[in-house]
């Protein structure tokens, strides 16, 4: 079993997806733990940093022109979904097909 530690400790806080936060309650109650705290001190402790790879998407700043409707609605939409007008047009261009769908063939 691992040791205790009883080192001072200091509030950490971060972003994660729902479904990690959903995964640390999962973890706490499997391994019978009393907080998510205790879960993150776990998973810190087990983790190897020395040979992890993280994998990153590099970004590169673009500028292009869209019209005025376009902005309003990427605002507007920014709101209803409490989403960054970036994430919106990332999500739209990952949509696109690579080629156009080809049109049905008239008789």
């Amino acid at each position: 079993m691992a040791k205790k530690s009883r080192k001072a400790s200091a509030p950490l806080t971060f972003d994660l997806p729902v479904s990690l936060i959903a995964k640390i309650e999962s973890v706490r109650r499997g391994h019978s733990l009393k907080s998510a705290s205790e879960v993150v001190r776990l998973a810190l402790g087990n983790f190897d940093f020395e040979t992890c790879e993280p994998t990153r998407d590099p970004h590169k700043q673009i500028s292009v022109r869209v019209t005025t409707d376009q902005r309003a609605t990427l605002k507007r939409y920014s709101r209803q979904k409490d989403a960054s007008v970036g994430e919106l047009l990332r999500l739209a261009l990952e949509s696109l097909p690579a080629k156009p769908a080809k049109a049905a063939k008239k008789k």
